[in-house]
C-alpha cells in the first residue's frame, strides 16, 4: 500500500498540471549529461526536479513516485537538474558528468522494471534526463538561489501552450 505522502505529491502533481496555464513559463533549452536537447517549448509536459548534491536521494524518491501513466508516455517527461553548489574545473565537470552518466544506468535498469511489469516495451534508459548545471544558472532561472545548505528538491511542471 502506498503511504500518504504518495498521494499527497501525486495530487499536487495532477493539480499543478492542470493549473498551467498559457504564458506563464518561459520557455528553456536544457542539454542532459548524454548531449541531449530538450526545451520546454515543444509540446511535452517537463516534470522539472531541481536538486543539489545532497538531494540526490530525494530526486530519485521523486521519480519512483511519477505516476504510472507518465511512463513511456511520450507527452510527458521529467528531467532532473542537479546543481552545483560550487564551482568545478573542466576535468571536475567531465568526472562529475560521467558519474551522472553512470547512475542514470542504474535509475534506467531500475525504472525498467517497472516498464516490464506495465507490460511498456520501451527501452526505460532513454527515458531518464539529468542536467549538469554547474554554474548555477538553471536554477537561478527557476528560482533556485544558491543558499548553504539548502539540500531540499524543487518540482515545477512546465506546460508551454501556445
Amino acid at each position: 500500500m502506498k503511504s500518504p505522502a504518495f498521494f499527497i505529491a501525486l495530487l499536487l502533481l495532477l493539480w499543478t498540471i492542470s493549473e498551467s496555464a498559457p504564458g506563464q513559463n518561459d520557455s528553456l533549452k536544457l542539454v542532459d549529461v548524454d548531449g541531449n536537447t530538450f526545451s520546454t517549448a515543444d509540446g511535452h509536459i517537463t516534470i522539472l526536479v531541481l536538486t543539489t548534491q545532497a538531494g540526490i536521494d530525494k530526486a530519485r524518491a521523486a521519480g519512483d513516485r511519477t505516476p504510472d501513466f507518465c511512463l513511456g508516455n511520450p507527452a510527458y517527461r521529467m528531467i532532473t537538474v542537479v546543481v552545483f553548489e560550487k564551482n568545478h574545473s573542466k576535468p571536475a565537470r567531465l568526472i562529475l558528468s560521467a558519474i551522472m552518466r553512470r547512475r542514470l544506468e542504474s535509475d534506467g535498469h531500475r525504472l525498467q522494471d517497472r516498464y516490464d511489469k506495465l507490460k511498456i516495451a520501451q527501452k526505460a534508459r532513454g527515458h531518464v534526463s539529468a542536467v549538469a548545471d554547474f554554474d548555477g544558472t538553471i536554477g537561478r532561472k527557476l528560482g533556485m538561489e544558491a543558499a548553504a545548505g539548502l539540500r531540499t528538491i524543487s518540482v515545477s511542471v512546465i506546460q508551454h501552450i501556445e
